[in-house]
């Protein structure tokens, strides 16, 4: 039987982030060479993570020219990138407007690959992206990508239907510049993965918990944990924000499923009009059931399914189908901020993984 050919693309990460979508494309067997983070503490995570991928910390729109390695490569080459979201999300009230710079980031997207000519493109942000403007900002970025040269095809894709224990809803855009279309369809065969079993073999932590480094608690107990755990006995980010008295409190009051209207009104004093929380503050998650979106889970007070207290990050990287041996750097505030942006790894996986495919490689 003959050798299977090895799939030879080259790949650039723009607003990589910690690196979800780089890994996602590395697990697909894409060769990452250059990302660009402008953010500090992030571009340490994403580095640790990522050793043999240069990274720029810079802004993407000082990049005027890619290194002529790159460049000049012969293989297969794909662009991707997910440009900050906060002006399309549909929980941002303040700023969700067109005025918003950061609405307008895709276009330093586009002008890098007008720069670099790359086979693939592969567009990510949140779903609010498609209804901004009643859909009209969409078609814009759709026809941006069209008057490039590239072919596309885009879905909105849930996390939990590729086997991750979140419900968390993407738009990806994909561009072909050999008029090349991918359907984005979601995974039939995949089980259901629920909260409990992202958790059940993690050390049992308290409100505060600050040892980084713990041993599990128990053997993997499912696929999912045996895929993220791998070989090893410890991990990281077993951290917990530490909540005062009367947060603890409430918590109490909230059985799973449950948010903040399960809470005492005398015990929500502090807030002027408690009735305009959004659902998900203080939501105690299901453990039967894919976790909600985490987004900033420490600010919202994502409550665990069976202990008094907010999300390790740990078990936010669980929910979002980081391995464990992925570290995040920086205070917990900044790990917390990193695993909520971030875009899950498995996911960013299935759609590098359609490319191949549909572009007839294998490994």
């Amino acid at each position: 039987m003959p050798a299977k050919k090895r799939f030879t693309t080259i790949g650039i990460d723009l607003f990589a982030g910690a690196g979800g979508l780089s890994l996602g494309a590395k697990m697909a067997g894409i060769d990452v060479s250059l990302a660009v983070e402008k953010n500090y503490i992030v571009s340490e995570t994403y580095t640790f993570n990522h050793n043999n991928t240069t990274l720029l910390n810079e802004d993407v729109a000082n990049i005027k020219q890619i290194p002529a390695p790159i460049m000049k490569s012969s293989k297969q080459k794909i662009l991707f990138g997910g440009p900050p979201c906060q002006g399309f999300s549909t929980s941002n009230r303040r700023t969700r407007h067109r005025n918003n710079p950061q609405n307008w980031l895709y276009t330093e997207f586009i002008r890098i690959l007008k720069l670099w000519q790359p086979d693939w493109v592969v567009f990510e942000n949140v779903t609010g992206i498609v209804n901004f403007e009643s859909r009209n900002f969409v078609y814009k970025i759709v026809s941006d990508f069209e008057a490039t040269g590239y072919t596309c095809s885009h879905a909105i894709l849930n996390a939990s239907d590729f086997g991750i224990p979140q419900r968390r809803k993407r738009f990806f855009l994909v561009g072909s510049k050999a008029g090349i279309t991918i359907q984005l369809q979601k995974e039939t065969n995949q089980p259901t993965v629920t909260v409990r079993d992202a958790f059940n073999d993690l050390p049992y932590l308290t409100n505060g918990a600050s040892v980084d480094v713990l041993p599990y608690a128990q053997p993997a107990q499912n696929e999912y944990t045996k895929k993220l755990r791998g070989q090893l006995l410890k991990s990281t980010g077993h951290l917990v924000s530490k909540n005062s008295n009367y947060v603890m409190e409430r918590y109490k009051h909230i059985h799973q499923g449950d948010n903040w209207k399960a809470i005492p009104k005398e015990l929500m004093k502090n807030y002027t009009d408690c009735s305009r929380c959004h659902t998900g503050i203080y939501y105690r998650l299901k453990e039967n059931e894919p976790s909600v979106v985490i987004g900033n889970y420490r600010k919202n007070m994502l409550i665990h399914p069976w202990v008094d207290r907010g999300l390790s990050v740990r078990e936010a990287a669980r929910l979002q189908s980081f391995p464990d041996n992925y570290v995040f750097k920086g205070s917990i505030g900044f790990q917390q901020q990193q695993v909520g942006n971030a875009v899950p790894p498995l996911l960013a996986e299935h759609v590098f993984r359609k490319i191949i495919e549909r572009n007839g490689e294998a490994f």
